[in-house]
């Protein structure tokens, strides 16, 4: 439990983040855990680039004063960023009450039965107002369903079946494919046409496409114009055959 301390900041109080746990440095993520929250806040920044946002995996989250934080897979906040300064204390976890706002989203990865994700864990995130609470159980540990999402909707988390989150602009997807030489079932942010959000590497690897589709053309329409020459010689050699100069054609 997190020693309950407030001091005053212009005439209102927030708890001192000298007395907070930012970090524990205690490893408890799988490979395919890692990997999946690497894909999930990587293609977030590579595709969202006009917009402003802070994604993240592993952070811990203070949401309640004298609580302990609470740490997502992943977490999506709009119209916030990291403060320069991230090294100071009180800029090294997402604490609510200075950022001003709750995530908007937050999303755990089921990698066993021990981290309450349906229980204890949708209550804190309930209370924390999140408007989408997202878990993602790849091995369907805890049921049928591989993917939930729960919407806000006043002060209680409701199950929906609509995977576009309205209120963010994003939606969540399944995705079969390969990412970093993996292939596997991805949970992917997609726009609402169901198109997935590009990592950088996708990125990258589309725009080499298009430019080799722009070589290809740029080659096919060289060599039309060749033949077309060669056609044009051909025929003129046969005219000065017959002898007709082609020139005064």
């Amino acid at each position: 439990m997190v020693q309950e301390v407030l001091i005053n900041n212009d005439d209102y109080y927030v708890p001192d983040a000298n007395q907070l746990i930012t970090e524990d440095d205690t490893p408890v993520d799988n490979f395919a855990s890692e990997k999946q929250q690497r894909l999930l806040v990587g293609s977030l920044y590579s595709s969202l680039q006009s917009q402003t946002y802070l994604a993240a995996a592993n952070v811990g989250v203070y949401h309640t004063d004298g609580q302990p934080a609470i740490v997502p897979d992943v977490f999506l906040s709009f119209d916030v960023q990291i403060p320069e300064n991230w090294w100071e204390k009180q800029n090294r976890c997402y604490m609510v009450w200075r950022f001003g706002k709750p995530p908007e989203v937050v999303l755990e990865i089921v990698s066993n039965k021990e981290g309450d994700e349906l229980g204890k864990k949708l209550k804190i995130y309930e209370h924390m107002r999140a408007s989408y609470y997202i878990v993602y159980d790849p091995n369907q540990q805890l049921g049928e369903k591989a993917l939930r999402v729960y919407e806000l909707r006043g002060t209680r988390y409701f199950e929906t079946s609509e995977i576009w989150l309205e209120q963010v602009g994003l939606g969540v997807t399944l995705w079969e494919g390969k990412f970093e030489d993996r292939q596997d079932t991805w949970l992917r942010w997609c726009y609402q046409d169901g198109t997935v959000l590009l990592t950088g590497d996708e990125r990258a690897e589309q725009e080499r496409q298009h430019a080799e589709q722009e070589r290809q053309r740029a080659e096919q329409e060289r060599q039309r114009a060749e033949q077309a020459e060669q056609r044009t010689q051909l025929l003129a050699d046969r005219l000065r055959a017959m002898g007709v100069d082609p020139d005064t054609l």
